[in-house]
C-alpha cells in the first residue's frame, strides 16, 4: 500500500465527471496554490565520492563487537574476490561508510521471501518459535491466516507462555483494521502501541498527518528479523477461490489477485540492530517502558547468531525527522558508483529529480539498467505518474518492463552483481520526505545472485515497454501523468 491516498480519492472523486483538459489545469493550479511543499533535499553526490576515496579503513561488526582490522580486510577480500567487479564492491562499500550513518555487521544468513504465500509462514514460524521476546511494526496490521493459524491466537499463545509481545501499527494504514482486535491482543497482555493517530489530541510529541510509518518489522528474540514490503495484511495473503458458504443468499467470491511482493528474513548479528531501530520507534512514540533484556537472554540471542552466515548486512532506518534521508542518500550512491548493472523493481514508481537522472546516466555509460513496474496497480494514479518518465528512460537506454499479472508491491534494487537492497522504502519521494522507512543492504554475490535470478524470472512474466507503446499513448493519459508527478512534488 503506498500513501498517495490523497491522489487516490481525487483520482476516484474526478473519475465520476468528463476528464477534460481543463479540469486539470485547473487542479494543478490550485495545488500550486497550496505552497505548503516539502523540498526533496540535493545531494552532492561528486562531494560523497570524494569523501568515498579517502574514507581509510572500512569497519565491520560482528556478533561481539568491532572485527579487528585484520579481520575486517580478510572479510573484505573474500568478498572482492567473489564479486564480478572488486573495485566496485570497495566503491559501494567506501561510500557507504560515508552517507549511511550505520553499522556493516558480518555472519549474517539471509533468505528472500518471495511473495506472502513464501512471506507469511516464516512471520508466523518466527512468531511461534519466540521464546522471550517478539516486536512487531508494520504500516497495515490485520487479522491474517497462514497454515490454518490466525495471528491474533498466534501472538495470544506467546504472551500467555511469558514472551513479551509488542506490536506498533501505523494508525492511517491500519484504519481499517477493527479496534476489537486490537483490544483483545491487549486483554491477553500484548502492548499495542498506534503510530501517529488520525485524531491529533491523541499524538505524541509533534503531529503531522503526511508523516507515516511505513516500515515492516518482526524481531523475534534479538535473532531472527524479518523486513521488507509484505504487510501483515489481507490483500498479501495467498489467494483463495471460495466456494458457496451456507445459505441460499451467499454467492461465490472471485479470487483476490496476487500481490507480489518480497521480503527478507536475517539471522545474525545485525539483528540486535534492527531491534535498536524499534526501540528507538517504541520510544519516541511514547510506549510503554523498555525493561532492559536479562543478561540470559542477551547470551541466548548471541548463541543463536553466532556464526550465522556469511553476508555482511547494514540495515537503513530512515525518518522525515533527519535532514536526508539515508536510504536516499544510499541509493544515489549505489547508482553513482554502478559498473556492470543495476536491476530494480518498483511498486510506485515516482522518482526524485537526481534519481531519474542517475538511472540515466548510468545506463548512457553503460550500465545494463533494467526497471521492472506494475501496469495497473491498487493505487490508480501512480500508473500514469510511471509511465510519463518512460521516453526519457527509453532515450537514455534503459530498459523497462511492465507486469500485468497481480499487482505488483515488490521494492528491491540489485547492483553490479553483489550489492542488494529489500526493504519498506518506494522509489518514490515519499519515502524521501515523508515515511518511517526500514531497508536491508546485503552485501553479497550469494543474495545478489538469488535477487536477480527472481527479477530475471519476474521479467519473464513481463512485457518490454517499447517506443510504440509510448507512442501510442493519449495526450489525456500524458496530462493525466504530468498532473499527478505534480501533486507528489508539491503535497
Amino acid at each position: 500500500m503506498q500513501q498517495i491516498e490523497i491522489a487516490q480519492f481525487l483520482d476516484d472523486t474526478f473519475g465520476r465527471a468528463p476528464r477534460t483538459v481543463k479540469a486539470y489545469v485547473v487542479l494543478a493550479a490550485a495545488v500550486l496554490a497550496l505552497g505548503a511543499c516539502a523540498h526533496v533535499p540535493v545531494v552532492d553526490e561528486a562531494r560523497l565520492m570524494q569523501q568515498a576515496e579517502g574514507s581509510g579503513k572500512i569497519t565491520v561488526f560482528g556478533s561481539s563487537g568491532p572485527l579487528s582490522a585484520r579481520q575486517s580486510r580478510r572479510l573484505l577480500a573474500q568478498l572482492a574476490r567473489e564479486a564480478p567487479n572488486a573495485g566496485a564492491l570497495e566503491r559501494h562499500l567506501a561510500a557507504e561508510q560515508i552517507v549511511a550513518e550505520s553499522p556493516l555487521y558480518a555472519g549474517n544468513r539471509v533468505r528472500i521471501l518471495r511473495d506472502g504465500s513464501g512471506a507469511f509462514p516464516a512471520m508466523f514460524d518466527a512468531i511461534a518459535g519466540a521464546q522471550h521476546s517478539l516486536d512487531l511494526e508494520y504500516y497495515i496490521f490485520e487479522e491474517v491466516e497462514s497454515g490454518g493459524r490466525k495471528l491474533s491466537d498466534l501472538l495470544i499463545e506467546r504472551s500467555h507462555a511469558g514472551v513479551h509481545v509488542r506490536v506498533a501499527y501505523d494508525a492511517f494504514g491500519s484504519l481499517d483494521t477493527p479496534a476489537t482486535f486490537f483490544d483483545r491482543l491487549r486483554a491477553a497482555g500484548v502492548q499495542v502501541l498506534e503510530y501517529n493517530p488520525v485524531n491529533p489530541l491523541k499524538a505524541a510529541g509533534h503531529y503531522s498527518p503526511n508523516m507515516r510509518d511505513h516500515r515492516k518489522i518482526l524481531v523475534a528474540d534479538d535473532a531472527i528479523a524479518i523486513v521488507g514490503g509484505v504487510n501483515l495484511a489481507t490483500e498479501e495473503s495467498a489467494p483463495t477461490i471460495e466456494g458457496l458458504e451456507a445459505g441460499p443468499a451467499k454467492q461465490p467470491k472471485a479470487p483476490r489477485e496476487v500481490w507480489h511482493d518480497i521480503a527478507v528474513e536475517i539471522r545474525g548479528p545485525v539483528v540486535q540492530e534492527i531491534s535498536r531501530l524499534f526501540d528507538e520507534h517504541w520510544r519516541a512514540q511514547h510506549g510503554a517502558p523498555i525493561e532492559a533484556a536479562s543478561p540470559q537472554r542477551l547470551e541466548a540471542a548471541a548463541r543463536r547468531t553466532e556464526g550465522e552466515g556469511r553476508e555482511i548486512v547494514r540495515v537503513i532506518g530512515s525518518s522525515p525527522k533527519r535532514l536526508t534521508s539515508r536510504y536516499y542518500a544510499t541509493v544515489l550512491t549505489a547508482i553513482r558508483t554502478a559498473q556492470s548493472s543495476i536491476w530494480m523493481t518498483a511498486a510506485y514508481f515516482v522518482p526524485t529529480h537526481q534519481e531519474i537522472r542517475g538511472l540515466e546516466a548510468a545506463a548512457r555509460r553503460g550500465v545494463d539498467v533494467r526497471i521492472l513496474l506494475p501496469s495497473h496497480s491498487d493505487i490508480g494514479p501512480i500508473i500514469p505518474v510511471e509511465r510519463s518518465y518512460y521516453p526519457g528512460l527509453l532515450r537514455a537506454g534503459v530498459k523497462v518492463y511492465e507486469r500485468s499479472d497481480g499487482i505488483l508491491h515488490s521494492k528491491s534494487i540489485v547492483v553490479d552483481g553483489v550489492w542488494s537492497l529489500i526493504g519498506s522504502s518506494n522509489f518514490d519521494q515519499r519515502s524521501v520526505l515523508s515515511n518511517d522507512e526500514v531497508d536491508a543492504v546485503i552485501l553479497g554475490k550469494s543474495t545478489a545472485d538469488q535477487l536477480q535470478a527472481g527479477l530475471e524470472s519476474d521479467m519473464r512474466h513481463a512485457e518490454p515497454v517499447s517506443w510504440t507503446q509510448v507512442r501510442s499513448e493519449s495526450a489525456m493519459d500524458r496530462l493525466k501523468g504530468w498532473f499527478w508527478r505534480l501533486w507528489e512534488q508539491w503535497l
